[in-house]
């Protein structure tokens, strides 16, 4: 499961030939190596654990001897969070035990008698994900590599080698007790062997890069294998005046504070103009009750500047810059934008967001269709928290990622979003040459036939 042995060429082709194996193993032998991973993990935890409390360790020396290393990022780092483990535990068994996503057949067409087609799922073959500072994604990816039947290749940031060369080391010895091949889940230690990596479109199908906008950008520039990935999180919420005071306040501190690290969390606030003095006071007291600082445009900080709770939270309300409202913070900071309604707020997602999870919060049905619609996102909520965003939450089990991209996976990407599909004609001995308009040719039934 490393490539300190092996040329990238060959690690690649090693993951190839594991793909055409993983890919025809039955479901029961891909759940059984779920099982062992799983056990694996649970044992190791006291070692996994030890790795990354050296890898956060060395990270939070960093950021304090003024590296450029963020505070979001050595979030992200802490596999020992509260319930990160658990977690990443839980979604290996919540993959394992969801339907097989291989060999589904999705189309039936009689083209003639004795002669149907069929279009079937099956794996897209390897993939390489390259990720930053996010330990568990090695099992995430894993768990849903195995259970699709495809293989992977993984590099994950610096910032934390110890932790993925320890889950890495257990999800490896798990495999040899399987029959899944030891080559389908690969980790890469040094940075050097991604270009090398990048260039091998013989082998590897899909990269998927996890991190911002610098590694989505150069990814896309170095390979001509296919991508998919998304970079910033930039969601938006759009506060309209009908909305349940009260739902309306829980909803954004949950999107801004119950992880600000994450992509999917909550990073500019639309407020209708007519709700400034109703519905967003009591909003931005519940969230500067909770550390955030609101970067407020000259409308919405008027507007707080009337509450009683203003002067004690004086050095939480700022004056924004434009470059707020294009920023992905991260951190317990939001943007406040006051737009006049449903048009100008659309507008403005459309115009700043990253297409990743936007929100409206609203008490018409009518208006939050139009907000759903007409926003150009993976994700579109109405009254809810864009922190929903989530492989797990949706049911996928987990996810290798959220993809902003417009073809094949959108979205949280689970299982379904690592599978692609071929057709299938059986048939007895029909050639294309018979088929046609004109003497001694036939016509094609195409007829649709039940799944």
């Amino acid at each position: 499961m490393s490539l300190t042995s092996s040329s990238a060429a060959d690690a690649a082709r090693d993951a190839k030939s594991a793909s055409h194996v993983l890919a025809t193993l039955p479901a029961a032998a891909r759940n059984d190596a779920l099982t062992a991973i799983h056990a694996g993990l649970e044992a190791g935890r006291n070692e996994i654990l030890a790795a990354n409390a050296r890898d956060l360790e060395a990270a939070r020396r960093q950021a304090a001897d003024g590296a450029p290393l963020s505070q979001s990022l050595v979030s992200r780092l802490d596999l020992g969070r509260k319930g990160k483990f658990e977690d990443m535990l839980k979604g290996i068994l919540d993959v394992r035990g969801l339907e097989d996503p291989v060999g589904k057949v999705t189309l039936r067409t009689r083209l003639d008698e004795g002669l149907d087609l069929e279009r079937v799922t099956c794996p897209i073959g390897v993939l390489l994900i390259i990720f930053e500072a996010r330990p568990e994604v090695i099992a995430n990816i894993a768990s849903l590599a195995v259970k699709s039947g495809n293989s992977a290749i993984l590099k994950g940031g610096k910032e934390s080698t110890e932790s993925f060369k320890a889950i890495s080391k257990v999800i490896s010895e798990a495999l040899t007790k399987t029959q899944v091949p030891n080559g389908a889940i690969q980790l890469v230690t040094t940075r050097d062997v991604i270009p090398q990596l990048l260039d091998l479109d013989q082998y590897i199908d899909l990269v998927i890069p996890r991190g911002g906008n610098e590694l989505v950008r150069y990814i896309k520039s170095s390979t001509k294998i296919p991508v998919l990935g998304h970079a910033d999180g930039l969601c938006s919420m759009f506060l309209e005046q009908s909305a349940d005071p009260k739902m309306a306040a829980e909803v954004i501190v949950d999107s801004k504070t119950n992880y600000p690290a994450a992509c999917n969390s909550l990073e500019t606030l639309l407020v209708q103009e007519s709700a400034l003095d109703t519905l967003f006071p009591a909003a931005a007291e519940a969230l500067l009750a909770k550390g955030v600082m609101l970067r407020c445009d000259p409308k919405s900080k008027a507007a707080l500047a009337k509450t009683s709770f203003a002067s004690e939270h004086g050095d939480k309300i700022v004056d924004a810059k434009d470059a707020d409202f294009d920023t992905e913070f991260l951190a317990l900071e939001l943007a406040v934008k006051t737009v006049s309604g449903l048009e100008e707020a659309v507008a403005h997602v459309n115009t700043h967001g990253s297409k990743h999870t936007d929100a409206i919060l609203t008490a018409s049905p009518e208006l939050a269709e139009r907000f759903m619609n007409s926003v150009d996102a993976a994700g579109t909520y109405w009254n809810a928290s864009t922190r929903m965003a989530d492989g797990m939450r949706y049911g996928f089990g987990t996810e290798v990622g959220i993809s902003t991209n417009k073809i094949h996976s959108r979205g949280p990407v689970g299982l379904e979003g690592l599978m692609i599909y071929k057709y299938k004609i059986r048939g007895r001995g029909q050639v294309a040459g018979s088929y046609g308009e004109g003497d001694g040719k036939k016509p094609f039934l195409h007829e649709r036939l039940p799944l």
